[in-house]
């Protein structure tokens, strides 16, 4: 007996913008904010409502409202590949990086969890479970942290069985190995340290830098110089400490980015961020990527989103559990997915992504 086609055509896009102050001002090696955007979507097709997010600026959802949304209502809502095209087409003369892949990332994201939602499966079922949680590694320890905020936060992950932290370096290149020693201190000797430094140092302090921080055991360096960069991103993979993996592409915004990172061999892991590289469905196209290389990636940032996905790739590092997104998610979605011992599960028990929006909770910090 053949199935019947599930036939869902879009039948409306909303899309709202919320952002929140963070707890304590915060910094890395390049920039300081005080706040955080989530942009959401939400699409409804065949008597369901998908639920979709990214990170960015709230000129993404006048892209969204003005670009995505006739692009796609009416149409299939199943065939998710054809309405990406579709969304890439009609950024033409927008371009491609940048806003304009975070805006069709939330839009992907919705319809990812609208298809899982209308076959009534939990999202990683649907992409092929390779895995049943992804392991995860704790990461804030902002600059603008005091050394006993720093040492706190990363301690506290460490006594949750977290088996990994990071913290960011680059303000203050001169008080970085101490800030380091101080994370290690904090965390003891048996759980890893990673270091980011966004961009911050030039090649020849990142390589100084690379070796007094591998007397503390730190093991990946993240962005050591500017992720545009190639020939620094390689110097520093092959000149660097051994141990010490090399960590970036969390700025790729399409596949020839991230194509161009792994044919330089400039990193030791891939970063990709489904609410930058077009949602899911870019996601899973750089994980294909770093298969065919053989790379593995690693989920940068929002981690409810990033569990369905990355628990249905072969080779995967741990997933980036980014204080500001947890924080955020924990806020607005019913279903936010907290680690235990140092692993997030979904939940095969709900559909799609398994998130609802806390719509009052959420309602404070609508822009």
């Amino acid at each position: 007996m053949v199935a019947r086609y599930i036939e869902a055509p879009v039948e409306k896009l909303e899309v709202s913008v919320y952002t929140v102050p963070t707890d304590f001002p915060e910094a890395d090696g390049t920039l300081s904010w005080d706040s955080t955007t989530l942009i959401l979507v939400k699409i409804h097709g065949g008597g369901k409502q998908g639920l979709g997010y990214s990170y960015g600026n709230k000129a993404a959802a006048v892209l969204i409202d003005s670009k995505f949304a006739a692009t796609i209502t009416g149409q299939d809502a199943m065939a998710i590949a054809g309405r990406w095209q579709a969304m890439v087409k009609a950024i033409r003369n927008q371009g491609r990086p940048g806003l304009s892949s975070m805006a069709m990332a939330a839009v992907d994201n919705a319809l990812w969890d609208l298809k899982a939602r209308l076959l009534d499966l939990p999202l990683v079922t649907l992409l092929g479970a390779v895995r049943e949680g992804a392991p995860i590694y704790g990461s804030g320890g902002f600059t603008s942290y005091s050394p006993q905020q720093l040492q706190k936060q990363l301690s506290g992950w460490a006594n949750e069985g977290i088996q990994a932290v990071k913290m960011k370096v680059g303000s203050c290149p001169e008080k970085d190995p101490e800030r380091v020693q101080l994370a290690r201190e904090a965390i003891g000797e048996e759980v890893a340290l990673f270091v980011d430094g966004n961009g911050a140092y030039d090649r020849k302090q990142a390589l100084a830098l690379a070796e007094s921080f591998a007397k503390c055991g730190v093991t990946w360096f993240e962005e050591p110089v500017s992720s545009d960069d190639l020939d620094g991103l390689r110097l520093l993979r092959d000149r660097g400490p051994a141990g010490m993996d090399i960590a970036a592409g969390e700025y790729g915004y399409d596949q020839y980015y991230f194509r161009h990172l792994l044919e330089a061999g400039a990193v030791d892991v891939l970063q990709a961020d489904a609410t930058r590289c077009a949602g899911i469905t870019g996601f899973m196209r750089a994980g294909a990527l770093c298969e065919a290389y053989g790379i593995p990636l690693s989920a940068h940032t929002a981690p409810s989103l990033h569990a369905h996905p990355v628990c249905a790739l072969p080779h995967i590092r741990p997933l980036e559990y980014f204080h500001d997104h947890a924080r955020i998610e924990a806020m607005f979605f019913d279903g936010f997915l907290s680690p235990v011992n140092g692993i997030l599960k979904p939940d095969l028990s709900r559909p799609g992504l398994g998130l609802e929006l806390r719509e009052a909770d959420a309602a404070r910090y609508a822009v």
